[in-house]
Formats: C-alpha cells, sequence, structure tokens
C-alpha cells in the first residue's frame, strides 16, 4: 500500500536549508498572518496552535484564514484539555469541512491531570476520528534534548509505538521538534532517529529571530536547554542579553551536518518574535554570508 503524502514539498530536494519550511501560528495571530502573507511561500504548511484562553472558534477562524491565503493548515490537538470527545470530534469535523484540514498535529498538553477523557496524544490517534474524517497525516512530538517525564528510552520507545499507530491506521507520520539552539545535539537526535529504524519526515524546530530575553523565557518554559555553553553556540552571552538574535548560527550548523543519513528533513519555525520578523528573516536566508 502506498503511503500517503505528506505535502509536495517533501517530493522534491531542497533548495537551501530554510526551503520547505512550515510555521507556528495562535489564534491570536490572524492580523499578523495578514500582513505576512504576501512574503510567504505558496502552499506553506502553517500550525495553528491549541493554547489555553483560547476559544474553539477562534482557532477555527484561524485556519480557515490560512487555508484562505493558499497555505496548508495544520491544527494542534492538545489532549488533556479537550473536555469531551464530542467537542474533540465537533473542531475536527469543523476543521476538515471548512478547510479541507488534512494534516493535524497531536500533543499531550502542560496540564498535568486531563480536562476530559483523554490522556496523552496516543488516546487521540487511537480514537479512530482523523482516518474516518480524512486525514491523512499525523504530526506528533520530538524531543532531541530529552522529555521532561520521561527517560530517552521511554521517548523512543513511545515515538515508535505512535508511527507505527499512525501507518496501521492508513495515514503517515510526521515527527515535529521541540525548538533547540545546539544544531549538534538535533543531529545526534537525528543519526540516533535513523538508526533505530523511524524514517518518518522530520520537521527541526527553529525559534524565530526574537529578543534574547524572550528566547530564554521560552527556553525555561519548554524545558529546553539553555546553558551557557548551549547560548554561546546559538550566539547569545549570558552577560549580554539585551537585543535580539536569529537562528543564523543554528541553521549553519544544520546545513553544515545535514547528510543523507539524517533522512527527510526540514524546518519549522517558532516565530516568539513575530510572524513578519520570522518570515522576512527566511527569505533573507540566501542574502547572508
Amino acid at each position: 500500500m502506498n503511503k500517503p503524502v505528506i505535502h509536495p514539498n517533501w517530493d522534491r530536494p531542497a533548495l537551501n536549508m530554510v526551503d520547505g519550511y512550515s510555521i507556528e501560528m495562535t489564534a491570536k495571530d490572524v492580523e499578523s498572518l495578514r500582513a505576512a502573507a504576501p512574503a510567504m511561500a505558496p502552499e506553506t504548511p502553517v500550525a495553528v496552535t491549541f493554547l489555553p484562553g483560547e476559544t474553539l472558534s477562534a482557532r477555527l477562524d484561524a485556519i480557515k484564514l490560512v487555508r484562505a491565503r493558499g497555505f496548508e493548515p495544520m491544527p494542534h490537538f492538545s489532549a488533556r484539555r479537550i473536555a469531551s470527545a464530542a467537542e474533540f470530534e465537533e473542531y475536527l469535523a469543523a476543521a476538515t469541512a471548512q478547510a479541507g484540514v488534512k494534516r493535524c498535529f497531536v500533543i499531550a498538553g502542560d496540564p498535568s491531570e486531563p480536562e476530559g477523557p483523554f490522556f496523552d496524544s496516543s488516546a487521540l490517534i487511537g480514537s479512530g476520528a482523523f482516518e474516518r474524517m480524512g486525514v491523512t497525516a499525523i504530526g506528533i512530538g520530538g524531543h532531541p534534548e530529552g522529555h521532561p517525564n520521561m527517560s530517552e528510552e521511554q521517548c523512543w520507545s513511545v515515538l515508535e509505538a505512535k508511527c507505527a499507530e499512525i501507518e496501521r491506521r492508513g495515514m503517515a507520520p510526521l515527527i515535529v521538534t521541540q525548538f533547540a539552539f545546539d544544531g549538534e545535539r538535533v543531529l545526534e537526535w537525528l543519526r540516533a532517529l535513523r538508526g533505530r529504524g523511524i524514517d518518518a519526515p522530520v520537521r527541526i524546530g527553529v525559534p524565530g529571530p526574537a529578543g534574547i530575553k524572550t528566547l530564554i523565557r521560552f527556553a525555561a518554559r519548554c524545558g529546553v536547554g539553555a546553558s551557557a555553553a548551549v547560548l554561546a553556540k546559538y550566539g547569545i552571552s549570558i552577560a549580554q542579553l539585551f537585543g535580539s538574535m536569529g537562528p543564523d548560527r543554528l541553521v549553519a550548523s544544520l546545513a553544515r551536518g545535514i547528510g543523507p543519513d539524517h533522512g527527510r528533513v526540514r524546518l519549522h519555525f517558532y516565530p516568539f518574535g513575530g510572524l513578519e520578523k520570522t518570515i522576512a528573516w527566511i527569505n533573507g536566508y540566501d542574502e547572508r554570508p
């Protein structure tokens, strides 16, 4: 049986390290998307997050705008924040029917206890709702720097099981990693991933240009390694926390190190400094030394 197509940009060689990128937004970023859209590549995958304090209707409006602007929406589903099976299926049905959603991303979510019947992302995958409503690809999280609640071996075991279950249900798995500051660590993780026989496409999380304090704040919130040595690799000195920083060194490190043994890889941008600023950085990539 042929595997479902995740996205057309996986079927051609990348022109450079940022070619075929994807990007993330929240329901509150609709005006930023309208402003950034003219500078974005057609069919760019745009992930719409599932954050607390946002209504399902606001998220749905964002998803529909992504589609209307000619991009590929990929809504998030945060298992522990979903109050009921009916709420989950209503949102998924609306996203597929009104915005032609074919790709979704599933996470467990931050709450220690679920607000409804879904304890983790595997419960969402196992519900059967995604394939029943025509979804062809499911994104799952990858953690190059480890997971705060699982051992390294547990991380690998869970990742392997999710990929296998998604494929068993007739869909394609896509791994999207947490953002990182250390390119060498990411490359090591990719080699280990492929060494375990996991051939799913991977999108490496990259922080968009943002204020240095903002980057460090998000790192602390997301459990991303931000020691003095790691920050120095990224270009940040803890003695100087003012100003902004782009991912130039990180992307350069990935570009130097990526090879055939790393499999299919593209970048996924977390626009901590705003969508417009991140898109401007991406579009200026070839002009930088």
